[in-house]
C-alpha cells in the first residue's frame, strides 16, 4: 500500500501562527474583532473560513506574504500575492527607485538585501570593504552575514568581531522568530558554529551605537548601519527587501570615504 501525505489544513496552521505570536484566542479576538467562538471553530476545522477571513486573521498575526499564500492554498483558494523575480518588468520602477537610493548614499557604502541578507545590489563604495575576502564568498549570491563572520571573509579584519557577530546573530534570531523560515534558523546556527558558540557582547561597552570596526591597511574604519524596509509591499519578493546603509562613526572614516 502507498502512504499518501495529508495536506496541511488551514485551521491548525492559523492556530500555529497564533501560538507563535504568543496570543491567546481572546487576544486575537480583541485585535481582529472575530469572536473567540468562531476562532475556535476555524482552528479546529469545524468552520471553513473565507479567503477574506484568512487574510484578515493573517494580517492581525503579521504573517509574511508567502505564508499567507500557503494559508490560502491550504484552504483550497488561489494565492493572492505575487512572488516575482527581481528583473520582472512589473518591479522595474520600484527596483530603479531603490537603486537610485543606493547611489544617492555615496560616498558611503549601501546595499540592497533580500530577506535572508543576500545581496541584490550595492553601490560602488562597498567594493572598498571587500579586499582580502575569499573569491567564493563574494560570488553571487553574496550573503553579508556569512561574509562578516566567516574566517575567510571580513572576520579577520573586524576588530570588534565578538560585538558585531552578536549584533548580527540577534538580528537573524529576531527575524527567524517573526518568519519561522528555516533558512533564518539555519543562518543563526551557522553564525554560532563559525563563532564557536552563540556570540555575546557586553552592551555597556558598545557606546551610543553598535559600530563595525573594520581594519583596512593601517586605518580602522568605524561605521554604524541603518536599515529601511518597504512598508507597502504587496509582492512577496519585495516584502523582505531592505536597504542597509553605512555611515561613518568618526572623522577618520568620514575622511576616508569623502
Amino acid at each position: 500500500m502507498t502512504a499518501v501525505a495529508e495536506s496541511p489544513r488551514v485551521g491548525p496552521m492559523l492556530r500555529e501562527w497564533r501560538e507563535r505570536r504568543r496570543y491567546s484566542q481572546q487576544e486575537l479576538s480583541n485585535r481582529s474583532t472575530v469572536s473567540t467562538r468562531h476562532l475556535s471553530r476555524v482552528e479546529t476545522g469545524r468552520a471553513h473560513p473565507t479567503p477574506e477571513m484568512i487574510l484578515h486573521l493573517a494580517d492581525n498575526l503579521e504573517v509574511p506574504l508567502r505564508e499567507r499564500n500557503r494559508l490560502l492554498l491550504a484552504a483550497g483558494y488561489a494565492p493572492r500575492y505575487e512572488d516575482r523575480a527581481w528583473d520582472d518588468a512589473a518591479l522595474a520602477v520600484v527596483m530603479d527607485g531603490l537603486r537610485n537610493l543606493l547611489d544617492a548614499h555615496l560616498p558611503y557604502p549601501a546595499l540592497l538585501l533580500d530577506d535572508h541578507w543576500d545581496v541584490v545590489d550595492a553601490n560602488a563604495a562597498v567594493a572598498a570593504l571587500l579586499d582580502g575576502c575569499a573569491p567564493a564568498l563574494v560570488e553571487p549570491p553574496v550573503n553579508v552575514v556569512r561574509l562578516c563572520v566567516h574566517p575567510e571573509g571580513l572576520a579577520p579584519r573586524i576588530e570588534n568581531l565578538d560585538q558585531w557577530a552578536a549584533h548580527l546573530h540577534h538580528q537573524v534570531v529576531h527575524r527567524a522568530e517573526r518568519t519561522h523560515d528555516p533558512r533564518h534558523r539555519a543562518l543563526a546556527a551557522e553564525i554560532a558554529e563559525l563563532r564557536g558558540g552563540v556570540p555575546r557582547s557586553d552592551p555597556a561597552a558598545s557606546g551610543p551605537v553598535v559600530t563595525m570596526q573594520l581594519r583596512r591597511g593601517e586605518r580602522t574604519l568605524r561605521m554604524f548601519s541603518t536599515s529601511a524596509q518597504l512598508t507597502t509591499a504587496t509582492d512577496a519578493a519585495l516584502e523582505g527587501l531592505h536597504l542597509e546603509t553605512f555611515l561613518p562613526a568618526d572623522e577618520e572614516t568620514r575622511a576616508f570615504f569623502g
